[in-house]
């Protein structure tokens, strides 16, 4: 009679086809015995000295990283798993695949220990958020908010829409006093400085309601380029969405921010803005966030916004 407890859901399981015969062996007779055996066991089920032949955590020897382990570190998974990546389970699979880097160099072994204050970790070459004390969040800026964290005039901030939050946070960039839309906050001053960087050419997208009807070559006019009194200011991309009589919506891209660039360029065109809402920032999406509120960037938003900044 089986003395064996209640059967737990099954979940998914790391690869384990990059490691000897021997090494999947033990690991099948462990996952039998507990479905939570430590990462430890899984390490030492493919290390050398424990019958595969000095063949190491994948089978090969020439696969074998060099990266020390850090004394008293977190493992690799782990801290994938709290970065948002995925499961414990399904970031073993990513070790195991050979899809994670930690300071540049990839690492295949499950048990490995690093610093996540310290050392640089990629999944597919991205930059995750490994740090727990730092955030990242989308803030849709209600119009008649200020861009700043306080204002000695009394009008509305972003500060008084982020309740009792502790942390020092930075706004990327800015929306003048009446646009509305998609900000970021962070306390990450690297990356909101070189979001924020004019040379880094992150692009912003607006949706701003102008006066119609609006002619077809106008595109054509925003992407040539237009001479305002700072300079020319160009378009990356411009559609109508939509207009009816005396007024139209229209989608309009650029890659810098200077002061009231998107207003000034279509009023110098003939088609002042009388509402203006941002949209997007590179990966970032407003999507259905309502005025007023924030929410956490998603692991892969994050490692796109590095990306973006060469980070």
């Amino acid at each position: 009679m089986s003395t064996r407890g209640p059967s737990r859901p099954q979940r998914p399981r790391p690869d384990t086809s990059h490691l000897s015969a021997q090494a999947q062996a033990r690991i099948r007779a462990m996952r039998e015995i507990d479905w939570d055996a430590s990462d430890e066991a899984f390490a030492a089920a493919g290390r050398p000295g424990t019958g595969d032949h000095g063949q190491g955590d994948h089978g090969h020897d020439g696969d074998r990283d060099n990266l020390t382990d850090v004394p008293g570190g977190v493992r690799l998974q782990k801290v994938l798993a709290a970065a948002g990546v995925g499961s414990r389970r399904y970031c073993e699979e990513l070790i195991g695949a050979g899809r994670v880097q930690v300071d540049g160099q990839t690492v295949r072994r499950f048990g490995a220990r690093v610093d996540p204050e310290t050392q640089l970790i990629r999944v597919d070459g991205k930059r995750i958020p490994a740090r727990q004390d730092v955030v990242y969040l989308a803030f849709n800026k209600p119009a008649k908010v200020l861009t700043a964290m306080s204002d000695d005039r009394g009008r509305a901030t972003i500060t008084d829409f982020l309740g009792d939050r502790g942390e020092r946070l930075f706004h990327v960039g800015r929306l003048d006093y009446d646009t509305e839309g998609l900000m970021l906050l962070t306390n990450d001053g690297e990356l909101a400085h070189r979001l924020a960087h004019p040379s880094y050419e992150v692009a912003k997208t607006y949706i701003a309601e102008v006066p119609g009807p609006v002619p077809k070559s106008l595109g054509q006019t925003l992407a040539r380029g237009v001479e305002l009194d700072d300079g020319m200011a160009v378009a990356d991309k411009f559609r109508v969405i939509a207009q009816s009589g005396a007024r139209a919506q229209v989608e309009i891209t650029l890659h810098e921010g200077r002061k009231h660039i998107v207003r000034r360029l279509l009023a110098e065109v003939g088609h002042p803005v009388s509402r203006l809402v941002r949209t997007d920032v590179g990966p970032v999406r407003l999507g259905r966030l309502r005025p007023g509120a924030t929410r956490d960037l998603t692991t892969k938003e994050i490692g796109e916004l590095y990306a973006a900044v060469g980070l």
